[in-house]
C-alpha cells in the first residue's frame, strides 16, 4: 500500500470528528476533488465527513462512501451561479448544519470571494478553505491563498497539504458497483457490445462554448469504425438531440445510447470501451477515474486547469485562439476554437493512443483503481 504519513494536523488534538466539505458543483468538479477527499480521509480516518453539494450529489456520496459519510443539500447562495438561491430553504439548511455540530468546515468550492461568508454561517468550531490575496481572509492560520496557477486536482491537494493531510496520489477514481453493470445489461443494444471492441463518442458539454461540432465528432467516429471498432454515442437526456445530430452526420453505423444510461451504467459502458472521444467535460474525468484511454477535445475551457493530468493516457487536442479560456456560455465571435479544429487532428490523436495502448497493456485492462493505490484501507487500518 502507498504510504501516506500523517503530518501534524493544523487543528490540534483531538483531531476533528465531524467535518463538512463545501463543494456545490457538478460531476467533473467533484471528481477533481476526489484526491483531496482521499487525503482528508487518510488524515482523519474516524471522522464523519459530510459533503455539502447540489441535489444530484447525494448519489456521489453513496458511490464514494469510502471517503464520505453524509450529504447536506446546498440551497444556493447570493453570488453563486450553480443554483438559484432558495430563500425559504436556507434557514432549514443552516439549522441542519448547526444540528450536525461540525468541528471543521472546509471550503473546497472556489477562491472564496463569494462563498467564505456562507462557510462561517455553518456554525463549525473551525473553518478552513481558500481566499484571494488582497481580499478578506477569515482566518490566516487556516485559510490558504487560492493557487490559481495549479491544475484543479492539485489546487485542492495543496489545501490538504497546508492543513496537514498529505496527498495519497493525484489520480482520480470512479468506483463501479454491481448494479452499474446490471443497469447496462438492461439496455438491449448494450448487450451485444464486446468489451475492448467499441469506442465511446460523447459530444455533449454543459455550455455550448465547450462543445466541438457534431459533424466533427461524426467524422472521427466514422474513422474509428473503419479501423474496426464499433461506435457508441453517449450523452444525457438533454444531450439526446446533439447525439442524434452526430448519428445523422455519420456514414457508418453507430449505437446511440444518449439519454438511456444512468451515471452508473454509463461508467460500466466506459469500463468496457477501448477509447473515449469527448469534450472537456465531466465524462472525461469519469474516464480518468476508470483508467480508460481518451482524447479530450478542448475548445473554450482551460486545459491547464481541467484536463486530466496523465497526458499520455488522456491527450488533449485544441486550436489555440487569443480569447481562450473564456467564460461565455455561447461564443459571441463564431466559436473559432471549435470550427478551426479539424477532425483529422483528433483522429490522429486517437490513433496514437490506440497504438501505444494495446489490449494487453495495463492501462487497457485496468478500469478501477485498486484500494491499495487509493490509500483506501486508511479507515479500517486505523481502527
Amino acid at each position: 500500500m502507498e504510504v501516506c504519513t500523517n503530518r501534524q494536523w493544523r487543528f490540534g488534538d483531538p483531531p476533528p470528528q465531524r467535518v463538512a466539505v463545501l463543494r456545490a458543483l457538478q460531476l467533473g468538479d467533484l471528481l477533481c476533488a476526489v484526491p483531496a477527499l482521499r487525503a482528508l480521509r487518510r488524515a482523519l480516518p474516524q471522522a464523519h465527513i459530510t459533503l455539502i453539494c447540489l441535489p444530484w450529489a447525494r448519489a456521489f456520496v453513496d458511490r464514494f462512501d469510502e471517503y464520505l459519510d453524509d450529504f447536506l443539500e446546498f440551497p444556493g447562495f447570493p453570488g453563486l451561479p450553480e443554483r438559484t438561491f432558495d430563500v425559504e430553504q436556507f434557514p432549514e439548511f443552516l439549522a441542519a448544519a448547526h444540528q450536525r455540530r461540525f468541528d471543521l468546515a472546509i471550503q473546497l468550492h472556489g477562491s472564496g470571494s463569494f462563498v467564505n461568508p456562507l462557510l462561517l454561517l455553518l456554525g463549525a468550531r473551525f473553518n478552513s478553505g481558500y481566499y484571494l490575496l488582497g481580499e478578506w481572509c477569515p482566518d490566516p492560520e487556516r485559510f490558504f491563498p487560492y493557487p490559481n496557477d495549479l491544475p484543479e486536482v492539485r489546487r485542492h491537494l495543496a489545501l490538504m497539504e497546508f492543513l496537514g493531510a498529505p496527498a495519497c496520489g493525484d489520480h482520480l477514481e470512479f468506483p463501479l458497483r454491481e448494479n452499474d453493470a446490471d443497469e447496462l445489461r438492461g439496455i438491449d443494444e448494450a448487450r451485444s457490445l464486446v468489451p475492448g471492441q467499441y469506442v465511446c463518442i460523447h459530444p455533449g458539454a454543459r455550455y455550448a462554448s465547450r462543445r466541438w461540432g457534431a459533424e466533427r465528432f461524426a467524422a472521427v467516429a466514422d474513422g474509428l469504425v473503419r479501423r474496426g471498432f464499433h461506435a457508441v454515442i453517449t450523452g444525457s437526456a438533454w444531450e439526446a438531440e446533439l447525439a442524434r445530430d452526430v448519428e445523422r452526420a455519420m456514414h457508418e453505423p453507430a449505437v446511440n445510447l444518449a439519454g438511456r444510461t444512468t451515471l452508473g451504467s454509463l461508467a460500466a459502458l466506459l469500463a468496457g470501451a477501448r477509447l473515449l472521444i469527448s469534450n472537456d467535460t465531466g465524462v472525461a474525468h469519469v474516464a480518468a477515474g476508470l483508467n480508460l484511454p481518451s482524447v479530450v477535445v478542448v475548445t473554450g475551457s482551460d486545459p491547464h486547469r481541467w484536463a486530466p493530468l496523465d497526458t499520455r493516457l488522456h491527450p488533449t487536442v485544441s486550436h489555440q485562439v487569443a480569447c481562450q479560456p473564456c467564460e461565455h456560455v455561447v461564443c459571441p465571435i463564431g466559436h473559432p476554437c471549435a470550427t478551426d479544429l479539424m477532425s483529422e487532428r483528433v483522429l490522429q490523436a486517437a490513433e496514437r493512443v490506440l497504438r501505444r495502448l494495446t489490449p494487453a497493456s495495463p492501462q487497457a485492462k485496468s478500469r478501477v483503481p485498486s484500494k491499495a493505490a487509493s490509500c483506501g484501507a486508511a479507515r479500517s487500518a486505523s481502527v
